[in-house]
């Protein structure tokens, strides 16, 4: 039994002691990532310069050997990340992740080269790619944390990415409308208010293309009046949907949203009426005379031809001749 153990111990020590090179089919490197690699061609795809390697990565592409086009354009930034060749490598490892459909990786990876390289050529096309992906999300794709765990739909990561185009390109040709999505996200959140607040920044600066400018200004009127029907009426934001729409019409005449504005304005206008009279009619009840007369006059200038009309003058006259001096 002793000599059987022996053997197979110099066995062992002579197996370990030769020189030889294990399969490693499945291999990571920094920068690089995990990479398939089995016994004997480890190198067939690695190069010694980074002009070979971009090469390579651009040849794989065009072949749509992705996988091998993603790890080579890798090797340059991680080899040689301050190379004339680091830009383009960057761009195809954006664009593998893309048609993968890592849209996550593929957009930081974008901005990641954008943040490097704010002049690089094709900057409109690459925005263009973020925006594309962003919309995906907008429209419901899911977020993964570490790309691996699902985190559902998120409309405040997909804000974030559309801000960050507009951050990246604030007058570029997508940005007016990045920032409109931002709105847009917003208003899948049902916060009105947020939205709002988007939609008059794309007004504000991109007032000078009136295409972005009457979309982004009506929306934003539209968003307030959402706001205004939320729970109770809030008469604030009924108040700023009517002053947005009324400069909507004012700048923007010939738009074909003009009778709309007009008529939202008209039912906007009749519900505060109605708000203001049964303010009027609370303080009334609790004898505030001064409050109740100003709350009924606010009704009339809003809304002189509505159902409550006339009790609201009769009110104010009756108001009038028992307390010409009311006092709160």
């Amino acid at each position: 039994m002793s000599r059987r153990l022996t053997r197979l111990l110099l066995i062992l020590v002579f197996l370990v002691a030769l020189p030889h090179r294990a399969p490693a089919p499945l291999v990571y490197r920094p920068g690089e990532g995990w990479t398939y690699e089995p016994y004997g061609g480890t190198t067939t795809w690695r190069r010694t310069r980074a002009k070979e390697q971009l090469e390579l990565a651009q040849e794989a592409f065009d072949h749509k050997d992705y996988s091998l086009a993603l790890k080579a354009a890798r090797r340059v930034l991680s080899q040689w990340p301050v190379s004339d060749y680091a830009p383009r490598a960057e761009y195809l490892v954006g664009r593998c992740h893309e048609i993968a459909g890592d849209a996550e990786a593929a957009f930081t990876e974008y901005q990641r080269l954008l943040e490097k390289q704010p002049k690089i050529a094709n900057f409109e096309e690459i925005l263009r790619r973020q925006y594309d992906i962003a919309g995906l999300f907008l429209a419901g794709k899911w977020f993964y944390l570490y790309g691996v765990i699902p985190i559902f739909s998120n409309m405040d990561k997909t804000a974030e990415l559309y801000a960050k185009i507009v951050k990246s390109g604030p007058y570029s040709e997508v940005a007016p409308m990045a920032q409109l999505q931002i709105g847009a996200a917003r208003e899948k959140q049902k916060d009105y208010v947020l939205a709002a607040e988007a939609y008059q920044v794309a007004a504000d600066r991109y007032h000078d293309r009136p295409k972005f400018g009457a979309e982004a200004l009506f929306k934003q009127a539209v968003a307030y009046h959402k706001q205004a029907q939320k729970a109770e009426y809030d008469q604030t934001m009924a108040g700023q949907a009517i002053a947005t729409f009324n400069d909507f019409v004012t700048l923007y005449p010939n738009d074909e949203r003009v009778a709309q504005a007009q008529k939202t304005m008209l039912a906007l206008r009749a519900e505060q009426a109605r708000g203001y009279f049964v303010i009027a009619k609370f303080y009334e009840r609790y004898q505030k005379w001064t409050g109740a007369a100003t709350y009924y006059s606010e009704a009339l200038l809003l809304d002189p031809n509505a159902t409550y009309a006339t009790e609201a003058r009769q009110r104010i006259e009756a108001i009038k001749k028992l307390h010409p001096r009311p006092s709160l």
